[in-house]
């Protein structure tokens, strides 16, 4: 087993992670609120998602419906099963999260994050259409914030417990590549129904994630790492600007600045800045 403890991935063009911070405290909230509930299954009944009743193949009595079932792909997303799950969730957006929201923007991120909560609801729904069990997490979401960053910081590297007794620095593509592999493997096993988990929500969050960040990052994000790898490259001391050395900081000149020099030698500096 294979848990990400944290990345090296400075943010550049925001200061602040202040939508992820939020979706953070808005499923911890929910879970109090779950916690706090005289019957906490009951809550998931009438704001989980439930398949059968979005596809109209199941039905509820009277009263036992407190959303309509559309309205639950939203609802669904801030409720957790246990401690567990949700620390387990909190856990990969948080190390995930802030560097998505760099790349497209406050704003965009939590369309983003929206969006790919609802391809994963929808993905579960689409495997299992008649399933009454309801399905709550916030996992296919941040799903959609892990195959995104696969696309924008393959090479990055993510610091890792291994089996809870060894710690490695791996590149973000062999963690994510793993932890996708797991999840197609799973979900292949269990047929999408199995072991109380919604293996393909998180697959087509994941994928939902990969393809919606291509068009939604904000103009002069790489993909693939190809504006640098993150921790190898100077930062901006600008937020928004390129990479640039921070003001007052700048890169010295030559050991022969101003001094003479050789007819026919050029008289631009011969340093470089590394994109």
């Amino acid at each position: 087993m294979i848990f990400p403890i944290k990345d090296y991935n400075p943010l550049e063009r925001i200061r602040f992670q202040t939508v992820t911070v939020a979706l953070i405290a808005a499923c911890v909230l929910a879970f109090l609120w779950q916690m706090a509930a005289s019957d906490p299954e009951e809550v998931f009944l009438l704001y989980g998602l439930v398949p059968g009743l979005l596809t109209g193949s199941a039905e509820l009595g009277p009263g036992e419906a407190a959303v309509a079932p559309l309205f639950t792909i939203l609802t669904s997303m801030f409720l957790h099963g246990g401690l567990m799950h949700l620390a387990g969730n909190m856990l990969y957006l948080w190390i995930f999260g802030d560097n998505i929201e760099d790349a497209l923007g406050h704003g965009r991120f939590l369309l983003f994050y929206l969006l790919c909560g609802v391809a994963a609801a929808m993905a579960q729904v689409a495997v299992d259409p008649d399933s009454v069990v309801p399905m709550v997490g916030a996992s296919g979401a941040i799903s959609g914030v892990l195959g995104a960053y696969l696309v924008l910081h393959p090479r990055t590297k993510i610091l890792v417990l291994i089996f809870f007794r060894m710690t490695a620095r791996l590149s973000a593509g062999v963690v994510l590549g793993i932890w996708i592999a797991f999840q197609i493997l799973s979900g292949t096993v269990d047929q999408g129904t199995g072991g109380g988990v919604a293996w393909w929500a998180h697959i087509g969050g994941f994928l939902a994630g990969m393809a919606l960040i291509v068009p939604m990052r904000q103009r002069g994000v790489a993909l693939f790492d190809r504006g640098g790898i993150p921790g190898d490259r100077p930062i901006s001391g600008v937020p928004g600007s390129d990479n640039s050395v921070p003001r007052g900081h700048g890169t010295p000149p030559p050991a022969d600045y101003g001094r003479p020099r050789p007819p026919g030698r050029s008289r631009i500096p011969d340093s470089r800045r590394t994109d």
